[in-house]
């Protein structure tokens, strides 16, 4: 009622399913983060496409792989997310409390 179901649901995911979805290639990563941010530490295997500049046209494509965002608590991924929705892209989905969930999960990244 009164709109509330026009607006897309972001899907949320994990930290241990990203990883097993990295694991066995099924997630393209983009990292929304800037790029000193990205360099300092990161997902290893992510692409980096901060979100000062982000398009969904600029995601590559990649088949068979689902496309994850992530940033470094989840709020810039969900913008992004936004972006795409707006755009009519099919990117719908984000890890869950970004990269410090990650860390916090005890997984490894790249400095």
């Amino acid at each position: 009622m009164f709109g509330l179901g026009n607006r897309r649901i972001h899907r949320e995911i994990t930290p241990i399913e990203l990883d097993a979805m990295l694991k066995n290639g099924t997630a393209l990563l983009i990292d929304v983060r800037e790029p000193d941010e990205f360099a300092s530490d990161h997902i290893s295997g992510a692409v980096n496409i901060p979100l000062s500049t982000f398009s969904p046209r600029n995601v590559p494509d990649v088949p068979g792989k689902t496309v994850v965002l992530q940033c470094a608590g989840g709020k810039r991924s969900g913008m992004a997310l936004d972006r795409c929705a707006k755009a009519g892209a099919a990117i719908d989905t984000h890890l869950a409390g970004g990269i410090g969930a990650w860390k916090a999960a005890g997984l490894p990244v790249t400095r």
